[in-house]
Order: structure tokens, then sequence, then C-alpha cells
């Protein structure tokens, strides 16, 4: 089986694997995003899906997401790509640049950056039509913020991560379990979150796709659940070339936000 279980939408049966005075500005934003999320479903097939973490793809994303919450609102403009150093190492990066009001004044300034190396050991057939792909890797979490701004998260964080990658040669889909454990390294709050996370993935139509992505978080500083879920339905216009729209949702205790949305544009190389 090759190492590279990314879905192609031209044969779909290859393998793949967060007051009155802000209303206005925040429904101005929110109508720009759902007028490009709807702009997706005009436009006219995927060769690569990097919306699958554990895919051996080369890519780069810029992103915007905003997001609604009881302390404010936030913007979150992102780059966030991913360089295959060797057929069983991924590199994946983000660096993430907030406007927020959530100190009650509208500040701006880099959040953070996040490496994360993600090596390939094993990989196979099941019975049923089914391949799978391991995974195990960390992500370092750099602190960039100004916490007298409302923008950081405090302090540097470590985080393992074990996973693996389903996915169904007849159906299409692609199931990706992952288990993470944060911690903060350095000065700063105590950090300890065990997370469990379920990516579902699915292509459709000619060169769509829709990604359903939850996380399931416990704070054993806190003892709170801060739930969240990404829903995400996208579209490649071109080669090399995608689009696509998110909706974010937030629950339990401790969310980093109530609900959001996003848009966001890939170049695959």
């Amino acid at each position: 089986m090759s190492l590279n279980l990314v879905w192609h939408v031209e044969n779909p049966n290859e393998l793949c694997v967060d007051a009155a005075q802000k209303q206005q500005p925040r429904w101005k934003f929110v109508g720009l995003l759902l007028a490009m999320g709807l702009g997706l479903l005009g436009t006219a097939s995927v060769a690569e899906n990097a919306s699958n973490p554990l895919a051996a793809v080369n890519n780069t994303d810029f992103r915007l997401q905003g997001k609604s919450a009881d302390a404010g609102d936030t913007y979150d403009f992102f780059i966030d790509g991913a360089y295959m150093v060797t057929p069983r190492l991924k590199l994946k990066y983000e660096l993430h640049y907030l406007s927020t009001d959530v100190i009650g004044t509208r500040e701006n300034g880099l959040e953070k950056l996040v490496l994360k190396p993600i090596y390939f050991p094993s990989e196979g057939q099941l019975s049923g039509g089914w391949g799978y792909r391991t995974a195990v890797g960390f992500d370092l979490i750099i602190d960039l913020g100004d916490q007298a701004k409302g923008i950081g998260i405090g302090t540097n964080q470590f985080a393992p991560l074990v996973g693996v990658a389903f996915s169904h040669a007849n159906s299409g889909w692609t199931l990706i379990p992952l288990a993470q454990h944060f911690t903060d390294i350095g000065e700063g709050p105590d950090i300890s979150q065990t997370s469990g996370r379920l990516i579902a993935l699915k292509p459709f139509g000619d060169a769509n796709w829709f990604k359903v992505d939850a996380k399931i978080p416990y704070d054993w500083e806190n003892e709170t659940w801060p739930i969240t879920a990404e829903f995400q339905i996208g579209r490649t216009i071109r080669d090399g070339i995608g689009l696509y729209a998110d909706a974010l949702v937030g629950v339990g205790a401790d969310r980093p936000y109530d609900w959001g949305l996003g848009v966001g544009l890939r170049l695959n190389y």
C-alpha cells in the first residue's frame, strides 16, 4: 500500500488517510464569511486533501477565523501548512496573528507558533476494504503573545500525540482518532490537558470535501471539558488550489469560544 493515504477526487477509490458597540462589525464580518463560503459551492478536484493531518502532502493554507465569546470577539489570521521531510516524516506548522477586544479595547499581535513533527511508523490493509496509517509526534507551541493585550497562551507548551488514520477504498471515508497531552514548559501558568480528537473526512461530487473535527479535552488543572467542533466544506477550484469554509462550535465550561466562522485558501505543491 502506498504511503500517500490522501484523497484523489478524480479516483475516489484511492486511499487517503473560539456589547452593543461590537455587534455591527461582528455581523459585517459574519456576512463576509458567509458570502465567501457560499461562493465555494459555485466554483469548479482536489489532488491532495491536507484537511487530513496524517496525509503525506505538502501544502500552505492561509486562514481567517472569527470567534465569538462572552469576553469578546477574536479574529484569528494564521498560516497552516505542512512539508514532507521524508516519505515517513511530516512537519506541520502554524503561525497565528490575533485581533481581539477581550480586554475592552481592540488589540492586535502575534499569538503563537506551532511546530508539529509527525512520524508514520507503519501502514497496511485491514479487512473490509479499510487501510490504515499510524502516527506519532508532538506539538511544540511557542507563546508569542502579550497577556496585557489579551493575546497569547501564557506559556510555552509541549504536547506528544499518537493517532491512526483509517481510510475506506470504496466509500471514500477517512476516520482519524488522535490522543494528545498538553503540558507547560518554562515560566507561566500550569497547563495539564489531555485531549481526544476524532476527524471524519469525506470527498463528494467532482471536487468537494466535507470534514468534522471534534476535540474533547479534559483540563486537569480546572477540572473542565472545553469541547470544540469544527465543520468544514471545501472545493478544489483548479489543480493545486482549494477554498473552504469553517463553522465552529464550543461547548462545556471554559470553552475558548461559543461559535465562529472561517474561510481558507489552500495551496498544494
